[in-house]
């Protein structure tokens, strides 16, 4: 099987394993999550009776964004989904996210963060972030080997100054 058929049907088993736990409700709608190249969608759904309650999108002359396919563009539409939860009625105020077979990383983590900040709570705010980098560690000396010559560990590189050159003899013949 060739390369790009098996990368679908990773792409598949993914997104089913997404989604067999979450499940949308009138009080508690899905949250959709597709992105594409150029632009981002979201959608809040009621699986209960199969009905899209609101969605917003970075697409269109109506989205008022100069480029659809970057993390800005990602979080203006979760603040558009946000406030178009809070003017159903009764208002939502929380869904669940179904980020499909995308990680929760980069477009599909500012979305939901901006509308967990806009008052549509999908996600916490402390969600997974990246690692800061931490100071690298010193690493013991080891002790040279017994019965063999005194070698400075490996990875240490050659002494500087005075004390690792040898001594030359001057001028002498």
């Amino acid at each position: 099987m060739d390369a790009q058929k098996l990368k679908a049907k990773r792409t598949v088993r993914r997104q089913y394993r997404v989604r067999k736990t979450l499940y949308g409700t009138p009080e508690r709608p899905r949250l959709s999550v597709f992105r594409s190249n150029l632009h981002i969608y979201a959608q809040l759904i009621d699986d209960l009776n199969g009905v899209t309650l609101a969605a917003a999108t970075s697409a269109g002359k109506d989205a008022g964004l100069k480029h659809g396919g970057n993390v800005q563009a990602a979080a203006e539409v979760g603040k558009k989904i946000a406030e178009k939860a809070k003017a159903l009625s009764p208002p939502v105020t929380a869904a669940a996210l179904d980020r499909g077979p995308y990680r929760f990383h980069g477009r599909i983590a500012a979305l939901a963060r901006a509308a967990t900040q806009a008052g549509l709570v999908c996600t916490g705010l402390d969600a997974p972030k990246p690692k800061e980098a931490a100071p690298p560690a010193e690493a013991p000396a080891k002790a040279p080997k017994e019965g063999g010559k005194d070698k400075a560990p490996k990875g240490e590189g050659k002494p500087k100054g005075d004390a690792g050159k040898k001594d030359k003899k001057p001028d002498g013949k």
